[in-house]
């Protein structure tokens, strides 16, 4: 884990990998506890409230290129590793997700040592996608990948 900030474009490739994949979309089901109003909007005490997070993760005005596999998002001028407002995988506020932190190492962990044991690629002719299917979650679509020890 020490090296992490010496891997700013990994961490960079990590975290893009999240925001593009973004597998609960709609987050956890809230309700809300009192009547509030947000904006011009008044949501009764009791009403199920769902935050989608791909709203934020795929926002046009905080996203250069929201809909693109793109980890500069994440990297500034001089190629370390910047945070950004609007990367929300694991929720925000009180209910943020608990195991956040382990997830977040357990993520770095797993991916480096992947890229370090493998070489990952396409098999010939086959192009990646982007594409998902939805249920409780959002997965890929079934795909092919080569796996090769280095």
């Amino acid at each position: 884990m020490s090296d992490r900030d010496n891997l700013p474009y990994t961490n960079a490739v990590i975290h893009e990998i999240q925001r593009m994949g973004n597998i609960i979309p709609l987050n956890v089901p809230r309700t809300a506890n009192k009547d509030t109003v947000l904006d011009k909007y008044t949501i009764p005490k009791g009403t199920m409230v769902l935050a989608a997070l791909n709203s934020v993760l795929h926002d046009e005005s905080q996203w250069e290129t929201p809909h693109s596999f793109n980890p500069q998002h994440f990297l500034d001028q001089d190629g370390k590793f910047r945070k950004r407002d609007a990367f929300l995988p694991f929720s925000t506020g009180k209910r943020v997700c608990l195991g956040e932190q382990l997830a977040r190492m357990e993520l770095f962990l797993f991916f480096t040592c992947l890229l370090q044991r493998f070489k990952l690629s396409y098999p010939a002719g086959e192009q990646p996608s982007l594409e998902f299917t939805m249920g409780g979650t959002r997965a890929p679509k079934p795909y092919r990948l080569c796996v090769v020890p280095r």
